[in-house]
């Protein structure tokens, strides 16, 4: 399943696996869960603290961005620490950050010019 050439439609397999991310990333849960990761590596029961959502709730998201390859985890003693993928997870972030600034902008504009 590699990536369609430029200016070709991606396959149907492809465009499978893009809806299956695509809906990982429309869950608000797992999305504040990837805000908070980005701030620092931590536990689940800081995540827990800062959310107020139930440890199997949080467990569950968790292991959802981690087969997506979002998170990752290590143990630290006792502890699992979890990480957002930095890179991957930083780029999503602001691309959609700088499209939303952009459209809210452009209603802005939108508005001020009716």
């Amino acid at each position: 399943m590699g990536a369609a050439a430029p200016g070709s439609l991606p396959s149907p397999e492809l465009l499978e696996e893009f809806s299956k991310f695509f809906r990982l990333l429309s869950e608000p849960a797992r999305l504040q869960l990837l805000c908070h990761l980005r701030q620092a590596p931590t536990d689940v029961a800081s995540l827990i603290e800062a959310t107020g959502f139930s440890q199997s709730h949080i467990s569950r998201q968790l292991s959802q961005l981690q087969r997506a390859g979002l998170v990752s985890c290590e143990r630290e003693g006792v502890r699992l620490i979890y990480r957002a993928n930095a890179e991957l997870v930083e780029e999503l972030c602001d691309l959609v950050q700088k499209r939303m600034k952009q459209r809210l902008q452009q209603q802005l504009d939108q508005l001020q010019a009716a």
